[in-house]
């Protein structure tokens, strides 16, 4: 029987790349998702195979990617806690948009919905199905991925946004009106046992005090989704952790690793779930 499957990627900077992983082991168990809902970096892997990209070459897109081109620092680190963020928003979006061939919503071959949050009030805001399908693919994409201090917001329109994970770093609720008959939730964010890196961006002083704060809001918001979810069972529905290294935003060193872990993860989660 073939069932729609609704995939919700979270955020989680380099660790996203274990959603990679997470999709190649959905379509060997012909769970190929018919909708993806994606948060930040997860938006981005789902907007990678939503352009029609397979599996090897997400993964070689993916794997190009250095360090420089997401984190260049923005010379307003120079104005210290009075400067607009950390990194440069143009080369970030450059590399977006070398990893997503589509460029727009309508040019997606599977429908990703991305989510963002309005700066000014806090709102979730959907992108492409189930919400504002007008907006350039791109601008979603930086939007959702434009977390607070290291980037700056992405303005669309006259209103700014910042990455989604604010909100609902593991989108699952969403996926809910897209009538789904199985939601994969694949959760690679912060959790609560995060360790701080030893060195790297974010290791010292005010820039790890935010990332702490960071870590403890996504991680127990994501808690209480998989909690419900669990609780209240809204739809069918496997929820994968797969084990990465949860310090490592900026790891892309690792990313082969993370791809590996998706994929052992959901494998184990699909075969345990009684979905299969």
């Amino acid at each position: 029987m073939t069932r729609r499957v609704v995939c919700v990627l979270s955020g989680g900077g380099a660790r996203a790349a274990a959603h990679i992983g997470a999709i190649r082991a959905l379509q060997e168990y012909d769970l190929a998702p018919a909708h993806f809902v994606g948060t930040s970096m997860g938006a981005v892997i789902g907007a990678c195979f939503g352009s029609g990209l397979s599996y090897d070459e997400v993964l070689r897109r993916v794997s190009t990617v250095s360090r420089s081109d997401v984190a260049s620092f923005s010379p307003s680190v120079l104005l210290g806690p009075f400067g607009r963020s950390l990194l440069r928003a143009r080369p970030f979006r450059e590399t977006l948009g070398l990893l997503v061939p589509a460029d727009s919503f309508d040019a997606l071959r599977v429908p990703v919905t991305v989510t963002a949050v309005d700066a000014s009030n806090g709102d979730l805001v959907l992108f492409g199905p189930g919400g504002r399908s007008h907006v350039p693919l791109l601008d979603a994409l930086y939007a959702s991925c434009a977390l607070p201090l290291y980037y700056p917001p992405a303005l669309i329109g006259d209103r700014e946004y910042v990455d989604g994970g604010l909100r609902a770093v593991l989108p699952m609720d969403v996926a809910m009106q897209f009538a789904p008959d199985l939601v994969v939730g694949i959760h690679v964010g912060p959790s609560r046992h995060d360790q701080p890196p030893a060195v790297g961006i974010g290791a010292e002083g005010m820039v790890a005090a935010h990332r702490r704060a960071l870590r403890i809001m996504m991680a127990v918001q994501a808690e209480e989704t998989i909690r419900r979810w669990s609780d209240e069972m809204p739809a069918p529905h496997v929820v994968v952790l797969p084990k990465v290294t949860r310090a490592g935003t900026f790891a892309l060193d690792r990313i082969v690793e993370y791809v590996e872990q998706g994929y052992r993860g959901t494998v184990r989660a699909l075969n345990t779930s009684g979905v299969v």
